[in-house]
């Protein structure tokens, strides 16, 4: 298994920087690589915070890296479902993270963040 850091996917998922974007393409293009986790919300901050990407182009920019397998994850579904909650909400992303964890393996999430709180209470029926 190979792992990829967040400047890969953010220079493919750009293609802002003339040598290291067409690397970026060939690694991802070219062989299986997995994304974790950690690394994936390191993608998601820095496309919002500093290059001001919309929440609904991060979520379709990086589930079409999933949909191609051009990077794979160890939980999916969880990255899926909270990059859908994320582009809806103004919830930071470990936030849906957390939500999404309590949505679809039924996790108990304790937190002092009042507006994770009230999602979850909002959305707790949808359990699965």
């Amino acid at each position: 298994m190979s792992l990829v850091d967040a400047n890969i996917v953010l220079r493919y998922v750009l293609d802002d920087h003339a040598e290291l974007s067409p690397k970026a393409a060939e690694i991802l293009e070219r062989q299986t690589v997995t994304l974790p986790m950690e690394a994936a919300c390191e993608v998601i901050y820095v496309l919002q915070k500093v290059y001001a990407v919309e929440r609904q182009d991060i979520q379709q920019q990086l589930s079409r890296l999933l949909d191609e397998k051009l990077v794979s994850l160890d939980k999916p579904a969880i990255f899926l479902k909270a990059l859908e909650c994320y582009s809806t909400s103004t919830l930071d992303f470990v936030d849906t993270l957390l939500w999404a964890y309590h949505v679809i393996e039924g996790q108990e999430v304790f937190t002092f963040d009042r507006k994770l709180h009230q999602h979850i209470r909002r959305t707790g029926e949808q359990i699965a």
